[in-house]
Parts: C-alpha cells; sequence; structure tokens
C-alpha cells in the first residue's frame, strides 16, 4: 500500500491515525511538511556532511548529534562515484572524525582499517579476498593513498601494502597532444535546456567535465579521445571529433550523447 501511497493519501491517512489518536498528528505529519524529501534524508543535508566530513569536526558534531543517521549518509559525487562521511574522514587521514563517526554509528571500510593503520583487520581482507587490495575507494583512491593519509599511526600498513606491488593502481593517464586538447575544450549539449549540458574544461590538474549545478569531475585519458570520470572506472567518456564533435557518456546501458555547441 505505502508503494503506491500518494502524497495527498498520506496526508489523508494522517488525519485519519490523527482523529484515533490525538497525538499522532504533531508526531508523525510535521516532517512532511519540513521536508519534500520525507522520509529520504534531504539532498543538501547529506552533501553537507559529506562534504564537511573532508575536514571540519564541528560542522560534523553538529550535523550528526542533531540527526545521527547522517553518520551513514551516502553522496553521489557524478557518474557512480559515491562516497559516506566515513569515506571523506578515511581518504584524507582525518582520525578524529572517523572515531566520531565510528562511534555514532557509521559503518567502516577496509579503508578506513587501512588509515587507521589498523594492520591484523587490513591483513585479514586481503587473505580472505585475495586481490582487494587493487580496489579503488572514492574517487579512484588507493589502498596505499590512503595508507600515507594515515600518517604515522599507519606506517605499517603502508609496508605492508608497498610490498604487495599491486595496491596503488594507477589510472591510465596518456598525453593529449596541444590539438586535442584545444579541440575537445567546450560545452556539449544533450537537449535544449540549460542544464542538459555538460562542459569540457582543463584546469591546473587536468580536464574535468561538468553539468550546471553538480559537481567537476577529474577525467583520466586511456587513449584515443575516451576517457573515465574519477571514482567511475566502468563509466566511459568518447570524444569525437568528426565527422560531428560530439560527446558520449556510457554507464553500461546508459548512454547519452551530446554535440558540441
Amino acid at each position: 500500500m505505502f508503494d503506491t501511497l500518494s502524497r495527498r493519501g498520506f496526508l489523508g491517512l494522517t488525519s485519519g491515525l490523527a482523529f484515533a489518536f490525538p497525538d499522532f498528528r504533531q508526531k508523525a505529519d510535521t516532517p512532511a511538511r519540513e521536508s519534500r524529501a520525507f522520509p529520504q534524508q534531504e539532498d543538501d543535508a547529506v552533501k553537507d556532511v559529506v562534504t564537511v566530513a573532508h575536514g571540519n569536526f564541528a560542522r560534523v558534531k553538529e550535523l550528526v548529534t542533531a540527526r545521527p543517521a547522517l553518520a551513514r549518509a551516502s553522496w553521489d559525487w557524478g557518474y557512480g562515484d559515491w562516497e559516506t562521511p566515513i569515506d571523506a574522514a578515511s581518504h584524507v587521514g582525518n582520525r578524529p572524525i572517523a572515531e566520531f563517526l565510528i562511534a555514532n554509528g557509521a559503518r567502516p571500510t577496509v579503508f578506513t582499517a587501512v588509515m587507521l593503520g589498523q594492520l591484523a583487520l587490513v591483513k585479514g581482507f586481503i587473505e580472505a579476498s585475495p586481490g582487494i587490495q587493487r580496489t579503488r575507494g572514492p574517487h579512484g583512491l588507493t589502498f596505499v593513498a590512503h595508507a600515507r593519509a594515515g600518517g604515522p599511526a599507519a606506517a605499517e600498513v603502508l609496508k605492508y601494502l608497498e610490498a604487495l606491488g599491486d595496491a596503488d593502481p594507477r589510472y591510465a593517464s596518456v598525453p593529449l597532444t596541444d590539438e586535442e586538447q584545444a579541440a575537445i575544450a567546450g560545452e556539449y549539449a544533450f537537449g535544449d535546456g540549460a542544464t542538459e549540458r555538460v562542459k569540457v574544461v582543463k584546469g591546473e590538474r587536468g580536464f574535468t567535465i561538468e553539468r550546471p549545478g553538480y559537481s567537476a569531475r577529474g577525467l583520466a585519458h586511456q587513449g584515443g579521445l575516451v576517457f573515465n570520470p574519477a571514482g567511475a572506472e566502468a563509466v566511459r567518456i568518447e570524444i569525437r571529433l568528426t565527422p560531428v564533435k560530439t560527446l558520449t557518456v556510457r554507464d553500461g546501458a546508459l548512454v547519452v550523447t551530446a554535440r558540441a555547441v
């Protein structure tokens, strides 16, 4: 029943319950009025807690103390590059934030164990699942990157991972010619709306792709003007210069093609 319940139907249901139980209305329908996303957490709150978990401990405490479930929230930065607050704290090496989140219900990952220097746990993961050390975390950051972020406390983990020889897989970075760099930069539209377009821009750290209103994502050149966005190795972004300049995003069965404008 609840899968197909409309907002009007929901409000009608709460009215009926309020008649039967006088104190129900105050408890039940207030969240629906205050949040259009209810019962899901609001996008702004989720993005905020994941963002500040990279380094703003005071703000993390404020948000999670007020709404403890935010400790487990997850945000997609684009193309499936999902990140939780504990992920954010782990890859920047922020132990105090990580420990606070764990104490408030966050689910630590193997990347958290790497950053915290929990050698026995990291070894157990790898022995139980050989090859897992080649898995990349959010934004494509590796086991070794998390160990380095952990500093002295993770020194033994870093030494162990480096000895494995394959715990730091990097994205391909095939050089682009000057002509290619000039050619691929610009805007591409996949619809008539103002936000139905993406922009490819060259910055200090290389090329990024960004849709208006969303976060810019780094691009790694695989060769042949085929790229993958950071943290989403399965996604391919292909740019073709002839006969018409196009940009195509391939995410499994989802294919979006945009033309240069």
